[in-house]
């Protein structure tokens, strides 16, 4: 942390976000949120790289929403480039918040297929917020090289992911379906299942998928 030629207030809101009170730091994160100062941007975005409590690093996130594109843009893509898988997972996370599409080159296949799952969900999410109109088909086509990765939370996220791109979709889960992995079966079907019916229970969706993916084996979904 660097404090040389800033003043008291702002050397001592640097330091609570470091303290060692998980609270401490969160009033000092929303603090610094509520009156957005540009020399605070650095530390909130190193912070969100190392700190252990989910909420504090989404007060951070909300902190780095609070101040100019300008200044969080650059930093947040350097951090996506981060070999600390927290960093970049947070910092996609809060291109996601902050919603500005320049940011869309840095959402690398190599991202989206990180070996890391909180990174991977990380960057679902946030190419679906930042995808440019017109290359929705080309995002899906991609993601869904990923279904039947990982467990429940990984399979949900990236249910979420497709079918936040709406219809485009389609074509890509259908062959999905006639896939020899019956994981990759089930979860294709059940987020077919979440596109039809948003409303509908995932795990329900789910179950109702593995078994028709195991019964009916490729190419048949049994509809």
């Amino acid at each position: 942390m660097t404090v040389t030629g800033q003043d008291t207030d702002q050397v001592r809101m640097l330091r609570a976000l470091e303290h060692g009170s998980s609270s401490v730091r969160l009033r000092a994160a929303l603090a610094v949120g509520t009156a957005p100062d540009p020399l605070f941007v650095a530390e909130l975005v190193r912070r969100c790289a190392v700190e252990p409590e989910f909420f504090v690093r989404d007060m951070l996130t909300w902190a780095l929403t609070r101040h100019p594109v300008s200044v969080t843009l650059p930093a947040l893509l350097g951090e996506v480039r981060s070999d600390r898988a927290q960093a970049r997972s947070q910092a996609l996370h809060t291109l996601s918040k902050i919603g500005d599409r320049r940011a869309w080159p840095a959402i690398t296949p190599a991202l989206l297929h990180d070996p890391e799952d909180e990174v991977a969900r990380s960057a679902w999410r946030a190419s679906v917020v930042l995808v440019p109109p017109g290359e929705e088909a080309v995002l899906a086509a991609e993601l869904a090289k990923q279904l039947g990765r990982g467990g429940k939370e990984t399979h949900l996220s990236l249910s979420q992911a497709l079918v936040t791109l709406g219809d485009v979709v389609v074509p890509v889960l259908l062959a999905a379906t006639a896939a020899p992995d019956p994981r990759v079966r089930a979860h294709a079907l059940a987020t077919e299942r979440l596109l039809r019916d948003p409303d509908a229970g995932f795990e329900s969706a789910v179950e109702e998928a593995k078994r028709v993916a195991v019964l009916d084996g490729p190419g048949h979904e049994g509809r």
